[in-house]
């Protein structure tokens, strides 16, 4: 069995402050650190230090062999990554507060430029039941379900960033769903402020009934549904320093401890580990733990 995780490639810039920029306000930053990123880089990566045959696909501009590096050092396959000669590499900018909370700006570059013919030439090399793996941060996303499931693949969504064109993905063909509370409520069209988390994870399986659905709740956890079973797991508090990869870290272990045939139970409170871990340090994929380092935890 295969995994393919297709998506972003970006180069981070992360810019320490103490407070997130306001409309009209100038501040300085105390740091400027330079990291791999994206969230398809950081799901590979993630799922290769969780112990899984991982590949990524995606494209990068001449500018990014630094993400091909950063993936090849981390033990992802990079046969399948696209070097596009026309496009810069996309890239983040990332306010860190001193709370170690962050915000971010996106620039699609090279990830935006995902054409079909290379979408079916990726998957050529995957079979039924291989895993694909995707986010919302490049273009073509439609077709690649679609041919995903059609060549039989198991579908993990995680639709983030969360925007009005998650609505028009073919949803039904989604196998498992992977989203925080702020995204749930947006997939769902109700006020952020008025969410009740059971209620959110129940709302969201009458709307998907067919998928195994797992929300994020930062500071509370994370759940999981599916049509046999529901399973609460708590976080495990640490001091945050940089929460930038704690969705990716968590997406990669979760679904690299289900395929490694541990249980829902067993691959949350992994999942959760290894995103504690992860947000108690710097940078995207750097901050990402080895498994060694989850199970020691």
């Amino acid at each position: 069995m295969k995994i393919l995780v297709f998506g972003a490639l970006n180069i981070d810039y992360t810019y320490s402050v103490d407070h997130f920029v306001q409309k009209g306000e100038t501040i300085s930053s105390s740091e400027l650190s330079v990291f791999s990123g994206g969230k398809g880089l950081n799901q590979a990566i993630a799922f290769s230090k969780a112990g899984a045959n991982v590949y990524q696909a995606g494209c990068i501009g001449t500018d990014g062999k630094v993400l091909l590096s950063t993936l090849e050092e981390a033990g992802v396959n990079t046969s399948y990554v696209h070097v596009s000669q026309e496009y810069r590499s996309g890239n983040a900018i990332i306010q860190n507060d001193k709370e170690g909370d962050n915000c971010i700006i996106l620039y699609g570059g090279s990830n935006q430029e995902i054409k079909k013919e290379y979408v079916d030439e990726v998957l050529s090399h995957f079979a039924e039941g291989d895993y694909i793996v995707l986010q919302n941060e490049i273009n073509e996303m439609s077709y690649i379900i679609e041919r995903a499931k059609e060549v039989g693949m198991v579908v993990v969504l995680n639709p983030s960033p969360m925007d009005e064109k998650v609505f028009t993905f073919p949803l039904a063909c989604v196998d498992y769903l992977i989203l925080n509370e702020v995204e749930a409520c947006q997939l769902l069209d109700i006020p952020s402020e008025d969410y009740n988390e059971g209620e959110i994870l129940v709302s969201l399986h009458e709307k998907f009934p067919n998928m195994k659905i797992v929300l994020t709740l930062g500071s509370l956890g994370s759940r999981y549904l599916d049509n046999e079973e529901t399973v609460n797991q708590s976080c495990y508090k640490v001091k945050a320093v940089d929460t930038t990869a704690a969705g990716d870290t968590y997406t990669g272990y979760f679904i690299a401890s289900v395929i490694q045939n541990k249980s829902v139970k067993e691959a949350m409170d992994i999942a959760s580990k290894a995103s504690a871990i992860a947000v108690g340090r710097k940078g995207a994929s750097s901050s990402i733990p080895t498994y060694n380092e989850v199970i020691r935890s």
